[in-house]
């Protein structure tokens, strides 16, 4: 894993030990951020489920202006914490230990970006793509990344998927809001 451009261009990060956290591909988070690249810079982005923090972190490098990282894992908050640290990113970086779910319940923050990488198979992205409705700008966005034998759906509230995007055995759907949607 390494940051793909910006800042922190070309820094590796740690990974999370262990079987319950799962990293995003670099092919998957450098299609995702080329598919959102206008939208980063100057964003408040939340990284929920954030495990090794990589996807909050290149959103750091590309000129986030702020982004939460979410996770209720202790090992993963101090490999999320470790990574910003060896990024130089600590600035513009906040770390929440703690359910994502709850997070986005109680938090009163509005976020641009909101990306959403739960552990597949939990029914946990269905749930977080419901709260995260609630916390997004009307003109922001919403990454759901889940297998491509999983189902999301297609509208949630005021958004609607915009794309799904096939990566392998990856899928990852942009939601807007469907007054944004064109």
């Amino acid at each position: 894993m390494r940051v793909i451009t910006g800042k922190a261009r070309g820094r590796k990060l740690i990974s999370p030990d262990g079987d319950n956290v799962r990293p995003t591909t670099d092919t998957v988070k450098e299609s995702v951020f080329s598919i959102i690249q206008f939208s980063v810079e100057g964003s408040v982005f939340l990284d929920a489920f954030a495990g090794s923090g990589q996807m909050g972190i290149e959103a750091l490098s590309r000129g986030a202006e702020k982004v939460v990282f979410v996770d209720n894992n202790r090992r993963s908050l101090k490999v999320t914490k470790d990574n910003i640290r060896l990024c130089g990113l600590e600035e513009n970086a906040e770390v929440v230990s703690g359910d994502s779910i709850s997070f986005m319940t109680s938090t009163k923050e509005r976020f641009d970006i909101v990306f959403l990488d739960p552990p597949y198979k939990t029914g946990l992205l269905q749930k977080a793509l419901e709260k995260a409705v609630g916390i997004v700008k009307e003109d922001g966005i919403i990454i759901g990344e889940y297998p491509k034998d999983d189902t999301v759906p297609e509208e949630i509230g005021d958004f609607c998927i915009r794309k799904t995007y096939k990566y392998g055995m990856i899928n990852v759907s942009i939601y807007a809001h469907k007054d944004v949607v064109g």
